[in-house]
């Protein structure tokens, strides 16, 4: 990048904090995936292993699994417009597309745990099999995700509301940003590999 792309391009690159932050940030998202494919990895390794517990096509609902997706991609898509409204200057915009990105991600989690709930009224918890608490684990720590990203994008609106579109704020946007689409590529995985696969078994 060279310094006229510094002075002009994305506000969040115009610093060299900000460049740091966000090369920072992509190190850790690269920690996530070696979490997230130990878990998958794990999962794989128990497939089949209810022992005398309901199996994965008595329980999934393609439903409730395809609602829970199309949710949570739709703010994928809502995370991806305020970042234009972002760079386009518009505060107003950015805060009214975060909001719905919050809401979103606030509804899946919502999904999720009457999900849960349900699976626990109808015999499954994490002491049914093997299988089941490596399904638990699995989304419940993908739910934890999404739990910390909302509370972060619901202090970012606070912030950007009080302090406006800085080097500083634009770069904490573009930083949750990767976050929420880290989050809807891994609920992809979940939902190919765990729904659709299981809703076979």
């Amino acid at each position: 990048m060279s310094k006229h792309d510094l002075k002009t391009g994305p506000m969040e690159y115009r610093t060299e904090q900000g460049r740091l932050n966000i090369t920072g940030f992509w190190i850790f998202l690269a920690a996530e995936v070696v979490l997230f494919s130990t878990l998958f990895a794990t999962y794989a390794v128990l497939i089949g292993r209810t022992a005398d517990g309901p199996t994965p096509s008595e329980i999934y609902e393609a439903k409730s699994a395809l609602l829970m997706t199309f949710v949570l991609l739709t703010s994928s898509f809502t995370c991806g417009v305020g970042i234009h409204e972002m760079r386009r200057g518009s505060k107003k915009g950015l805060i009214t597309w975060l909001i719905i990105t919050l809401v979103l991600g606030l509804s899946f989690l919502g999904l999720e745990i009457d999900e849960f709930i349900t699976y626990t009224h109808e015999g499954v918890t994490l002491q049914t099999s093997a299988y089941w608490s490596s399904f638990f684990i699995l989304a419940g720590t993908h739910g934890v995700h999404v739990t910390f990203g909302a509370g972060w994008l619901l202090l970012l609106i606070l912030q950007i509301a009080r302090r406006g579109l800085t080097k500083v704020t634009s770069q904490k946007v573009f930083v949750v940003g990767l976050y929420w689409h880290f989050l809807d590529v891994i609920w992809i995985f979940i939902f190919t590999c765990v729904y659709l696969f299981g809703m076979v078994m």
